[in-house]
C-alpha cells in the first residue's frame, strides 16, 4: 500500500514518515517546539528522543496526543495535511481557544498549594515608608501585603479569564480604579 497517495495527518519531524489519521503521537513538552511556527511532531518517543541533543532543552517531555480523525480538521494545535499524487502537502493552519483545564475548581482552593513566598521588596517598600512619613517598617507588614498583591492577582487572572485570555494584562486590574 502506498502511504503517499493515503491521506495523513501530517509528517514526523525526525523520521519524515507520515503520522496516519486518528493515529497515536508525541510532542515536545517545551513550548518553543510545539508553537504554531514550529509544530514539531513525533511518531514515537524514538523519535522524539532524537530531538532532544539539537533542542538543547533543560527538561523535557513526550506528551501523547490523538492526531484528528479526518485531514480537514487538526486537533491539539496541528496542521492538517493531505498528499496529492505529485507528493505535495497542502496545509491549513488552526486555531486553538484555551479554557481552564478545570473550572470547577476555583483559585481559592488550590491556593494551598502555591509557595507562600515574599512578594513584595522589603528594601524598596522600607524607602518609599521612610522618605513618605519618615516611619520605620516592620518586617511582618511585607507577608501581610504579598496576601494582598495575590488576593489582587487571582481578581487579574479571573478578568484575564472571561476575556479568554491566557496574559494577564494591566487593564486587569481595573478594578482597583473603580473602587
Amino acid at each position: 500500500m502506498n502511504t503517499e497517495s493515503q491521506p495523513f495527518w501530517r509528517k514526523c519531524s525526525s523520521c519524515k514518515k507520515p503520522i496516519a489519521l486518528g493515529a497515536k503521537y508525541y510532542i515536545c513538552s517545551v513550548s518553543t517546539c510545539n508553537g504554531q511556527r514550529t509544530g514539531y511532531v513525533f511518531c514515537s518517543v524514538a523519535c522524539f528522543e532524537t530531538h532532544l541533543p539539537g533542542a538543547r532543552h533543560r527538561d523535557a517531555g513526550a506528551i501523547e496526543k490523538q492526531a484528528p480523525l479526518t485531514p480537514d480538521h487538526s486537533d491539539q494545535g496541528g496542521i492538517a495535511a493531505t498528499s496529492d499524487s505529485a507528493g505535495a502537502t497542502q496545509r491549513s493552519p488552526a486555531r486553538i481557544i484555551v479554557k481552564a483545564s478545570n473550572p470547577s475548581v476555583s483559585t481559592s482552593t488550590s491556593r494551598p498549594q502555591l509557595p507562600r513566598e515574599t512578594l513584595i521588596i522589603a528594601s524598596r517598600l522600607k524607602e518609599y515608608i521612610q522618605a513618605k512619613a519618615d516611619y520605620n517598617t516592620s518586617a511582618s507588614v511585607m507577608d501581610v501585603l504579598s496576601d494582598y498583591v495575590r488576593v489582587l492577582c487571582d481578581q487579574a487572572i479571573d478578568n484575564a479569564r472571561a476575556d479568554g485570555r491566557k496574559t494577564v494584562m494591566d487593564r486587569d486590574f481595573d478594578f482597583l480604579k473603580r473602587g
